[in-house]
């Protein structure tokens, strides 16, 4: 951070910085150097020296006693007041124009600075511009006096240079000390490590002294009781609050007779910890933007060797195939190579020119993180807030320089050349670069994939910087459970959902882009979780034009007086799955029928007629089993209004159940089920069904667990 510690003027370390109302430091020797005088009538219109009502940019007139030039795009001043200057400007070693001192004043002139050499006073309508944003601004009665000293900066030069001086010695060496290793709080002595097991041994009374490093040590002896501050316009009068207006400690005095009697005022204790929390903040926002350009400077010198050697490589290839040609391919071979230097060049070219911006901005970050670190760790809160605002938003200024696509490659490492050698002789003067190669991998884009209960959508895109044409994708899919894949989907968007998927199961997707040269490379493996329990409602897209939904697809009935078949909008092919569908209206002993059913099932006749159904149909005193038209098990017990019939399909045990009740119905209704099914139930006018909530259920005659999927309800 030894940029920020150095004065723009002289280029060294700050000694006796002053704090000027632009926010900017100076030297208090060096703002003397610099001061001008201007004409009484021709004063420009800026601030006194405390900053109140500072105008913007106030600069002296260029035809008069102008200091800033744009010729120069830097900075001059006038050796001590001399009106004008009468030898050539020099550079500081910031890069700041500043003219030489003036010529020594004649003994007889020096006597009158009196005998103890004091500086000459400042003479009236005296002005000064800052070196840093050129802001002018003249000076009051009180002169240099007028600014604040800024003993932040003061003690954070004082700490860098001590911790750049040499190491500490042991104080009980006898000959030639040894360099300390540690200090003892307690004790207050600087110990080598013989020298800490002879005199501080770690048991006995010594054994709860505190021994820290040697730099704590010298830091902890040189901290001293906080200095009192005391207010530039009332020097008796100590700060004691912070205007909120002015953004600046004022005195008790200040709010009395000055003009921040009206203005409002906060504790300084808390405007202190306020800006101490924020510039924190603040700055570790910057520093993770500074972790970030660090890693990018990595990533960009990576690709300046990438570079280097696919050049060697492309070139050493490009050379072999034109020496195998005849000799009229040596003078298109030059071509060639000129193009692929070119590139190669020119690819160099970008990333160092990122790498030299980047590694300039990386070190005014660095250099600004460790001055904001110092300042925090001062403890003068008055002196603090004096520069915590300028700080701040310095901190939020060079954090937004690190924008979006400042930390992103501009050039690609690839070189997108190949060399097509195989036409005949005849057409060796057309001899040129083939621009296309086989797409690379594409990158699935994490965010927006997802799965909803049994369906994966996946979406992926191509890699950043990445020129090579593509003409679609391909999409793959294993089984669910660690098979083969298959594809899913070949195309040219970007975006797919599978559907049909496999309930509370772990697929593995894969995709790959081709173009008219091939199959590029899969991208990275992808792991989806289907849901664990599935969930449906009825689905009115499948349903027979004469049923009815309600209720968000959760109440069902008929219109007709024949019997019409509505499916679940879920189709299930493993895993245990149960539901229950209660009858809500029962009317006229009609005979609706309760099961699950293929997707392509008969939709105007009984669940069952069919040998895509498999159902049971029960009256009020007894059911049946049906599939394929075949009745069979006839088992005595019906329902009426407010029976709940149950449907199980176990695909463990490839059977399916039915339970009117709680109670199972007959016997295993149906064996080796296997394949997609959804669940399914007919009706007619006389019946109406509505769904009940979701819950785990366990019934007694099964002796094993299940979830309800979803709960239905036959109700009017």
């Amino acid at each position: 951070m030894e940029e920020e510690l150095k004065c723009p003027v002289c280029g060294s370390f700050f000694r006796e910085p002053i704090l000027l109302p632009c926010s900017h430091n100076i030297c208090l020797a060096c703002a003397r150097n610099i001061l001008v005088q201007t004409p009484d009538a021709e004063s420009p219109q800026s601030s006194r020296a405390s900053g109140s009502g500072l105008s913007d940019y106030d600069y002296l007139d260029l035809d008069k006693m102008s200091l800033y030039s744009e010729a120069d795009s830097g900075y001059g001043s006038y050796g001590g007041f001399v009106s004008a200057p009468t030898t050539p400007c020099q550079k500081s070693p910031n890069g700041v124009r500043v003219f030489p001192p003036a010529v020594p004043q004649p003994p007889a002139q020096h006597h009158l600075l009196g005998h103890q050499g004091s500086l000459p006073p400042i003479p009236r309508n005296s002005c000064i511009t800052c070196p840093q944003c050129h802001r002018s601004l003249n000076l009051d009665e009180r002169g240099l006096r007028g600014f604040a000293k800024n003993r932040v900066l003061e003690g954070v030069v004082d700490r860098y240079q001590q911790s750049k001086a040499a190491a500490l010695k042991c104080q009980l060496c006898e000959k030639s000390p040894k360099e300390a290793t540690v200090m003892c709080e307690q004790c207050d002595v600087f110990y080598c490590d013989p020298c800490r097991l002879r005199c501080h041994p770690p048991r006995g009374p010594l054994a709860k002294h505190r021994l820290v490093p040697p730099a704590h040590g010298r830091v902890s002896r040189r901290t001293s009781p906080r200095k009192i501050s005391t207010c530039t316009e009332h020097e008796l009068e100590n700060l004691s609050m912070y205007c909120v207006q002015c953004k600046m400690p004022v005195c008790y005095q200040c709010l009395e007779e000055g003009k921040h009697g009206t203005h409002e005022v906060k504790a300084l204790g808390a405007m202190w910890k306020l800006h101490k929390g924020q510039l924190s903040q603040a700055l570790n926002i910057l520093s993770d933007r500074a972790t970030e350009a660090k890693e990018f400077l990595v990533q960009l010198r990576n690709m300046v060797q990438h570079i280097q050697e696919n050049g060697v490589e492309f070139e050493a290839c490009l050379v072999a195939q034109c020496d195998a040609l005849i000799d009229a391919l040596n003078r298109r071979k030059a071509q060639l190579l000129t193009r692929v230097n070119k590139e190669h060049e020119h690819k160099l070219k970008v990333v160092r020119d990122q790498i030299s911006h980047c590694t300039v901005k990386l070190r005014q970050t660095t250099g600004l993180m460790e001055y904001c670190v110092e300042v925090i760790k001062e403890n003068d809160p008055s002196g603090f807030l004096q520069i915590s605002d300028a700080l701040i938003r310095r901190v939020h200024m060079t954090e937004g320089q690190w924008g979006k696509g400042t930390l992103t490659p501009r050039m690609t490492s690839d070189f997108d050349l190949t060399l097509d050698s195989g036409p005949l002789l005849q057409t060796i003067h057309q001899l040129d670069f083939v621009q296309m190669k086989v797409p690379a991998a594409p990158m699935l884009q994490l965010e927006e994939c997802c799965t909803i209960n049994n369906s994966a959508t996946l979406s992926w895109k191509q890699p950043p910087l990445s020129t090579i044409a593509v003409d679609g994708y391909i999409l793959e899919l294993d089984d669910g459970n660690g098979g083969q894949y298959r594809e899913v989907y070949v195309g040219t968007e970007t975006i797919c959902t599978v559907d049909g998927l496999h309930y509370n199961s772990t697929y593995m997707s894969r995709v790959k882009a081709f173009n008219t040269s091939g199959v590029g490379q899969y991208s990275k493996i992808l792991a989806m979780q289907t849901s664990e329990i599935a969930w449906f409602t009825f689905d009115p897209a499948s349903a027979h034009p004469d049923i009815i939904l309600s209720n968000d697809n959760l109440t069902v009935t008929c219109n007709s007086y024949d019997d019409r078949v509505v499916m679940g909008n879920s189709g299930f092919s493993r895993g245990v799955h149960y539901w229950e569908i209660t009858v809500d209206r029962y009317d006229n002993h009609p005979d609706p029928a309760f099961g699950v059913a293929r997707g392509d099932v008969l939709k105007d006749v009984m669940l069952g007629k069919d040998d895509r159904a498999w159902a049971m149909y029960v009256d009020n005193n007894r059911s049946w089993f049906m599939h394929n038209n075949s009745h069979t098990n006839r088992t005595d017990g019906g329902v009426s209004k407010g029976a709940t019939v149950g449907v199980l399909l176990d695909f463990t045990r490839r059977v399916l159940i039915f339970l009117i009740n709680d109670e199972q119905q007959g016997p295993v209704a149906f064996e080796g089920i296997e394949g997609l099914y959804y669940p399914a139930i007919s009706l007619n006018r006389n019946v109406q069904s509505n769904t009940l909530t979701t819950r785990l259920h366990c019934h007694p005659s099964l002796r094993q667990p299940f979830v309800v999927l979803y709960d239905s309800h036959i109700s009017n």
